[in-house]
C-alpha cells in the first residue's frame, strides 16, 4: 500500500468548532494537521492536503494544497473528488482519504484498507461503538478508486453530499479497527472534543 498516495480533508467550514481553520488548532502543542501528517507518512510517499481559501497558510507543511474543483461548499466528498484528480495526476489508481480532525488514525491504516477492498476497489474504515459495539463507518477515512471520479461528479452534481451515502453505493469493505482504550477515529469537531483529546496525547 506504500505506493497509494492519501489527500488530507481539511476543507471544512469548522462551524462547531467556533470558525477558523481546523486543521490549524493545536493538540498537544501540535497542529491537528501535524498530528494526521505524523501518523500518515509512514504509510505513504505522497500526501496533500485537501483545503480551499489561501493555500500559503500550508507552507510550513510543504505539500501540495488540492482545492476543491466542484463549485460551492459540497463538504468532504468534493475533498475526495478532488483528491482522485491529484492522485491520478501522480499516477495512482486509488487514494486515500482522512479527516484532518481524526489525529490518531492507525499506524496500520493503509494497510488494512488494502486489504479490505470490495469488489469496487473501495474500503472504508469502521469500529465498534464502545457503548453498544456496534459497528460505525468512518467514509471520511477511506480507499478510493480513481475510477470513481466519473460517478462521484455526477453525484455531488445531483445534490448528494453525505459521504456514507456515495460509499455504500459501490459496496465497500470494512477495514475493522479496535476501539479500545478509544477510537482511533474520534473526530473532533468543537472545542469540548478538542479539551477532551487533550488528555489522550
Amino acid at each position: 500500500m506504500r505506493r497509494v498516495p492519501a489527500i488530507i480533508l481539511a476543507g471544512g467550514l469548522s462551524t462547531r468548532m467556533g470558525g477558523g481553520n481546523k486543521a490549524l488548532r493545536m493538540l498537544g502543542g501540535e497542529t491537528l494537521l501535524t498530528h494526521v501528517i505524523r501518523r500518515l507518512r509512514p504509510q505513504c510517499d505522497r500526501l496533500a492536503i485537501n483545503a480551499n481559501g489561501e493555500a500559503d497558510q500550508f507552507d510550513d507543511y510543504d505539500l501540495p494544497v488540492v482545492p476543491d474543483d466542484f463549485a460551492g461548499f459540497a463538504g468532504p466528498l468534493a475533498g475526495v473528488l478532488a483528491g482522485m484528480g491529484w492522485a491520478a495526476g501522480e499516477g495512482a489508481d486509488s487514494v486515500v482519504s482522512v479527516s484532518v480532525d481524526t489525529p490518531f488514525i492507525p499506524h496500520d491504516l493503509l494497510h488494512r484498507l488494502g486489504e479490505a477492498r470490495g469488489r469496487s476497489g473501495l474500503a472504508v474504515a469502521a469500529s465498534a461503538d464502545p457503548v453498544t459495539g456496534l459497528l460505525r463507518d468512518h467514509p471520511t477515512c477511506a480507499l478510493w478508486p480513481v475510477a470513481l471520479a466519473d460517478q462521484l461528479r455526477a453525484a455531488l452534481e445531483s445534490g448528494l453530499h453525505r459521504i456514507g451515502q456515495f460509499a455504500a453505493a459501490y459496496d465497500p469493505g470494512r477495514a475493522v479497527f479496535d476501539s479500545q482504550p478509544f477510537d482511533p477515529f474520534l473526530n473532533l469537531n468543537t472545542p469540548e472534543d478538542l479539551a477532551r483529546a487533550a488528555r489522550l496525547v
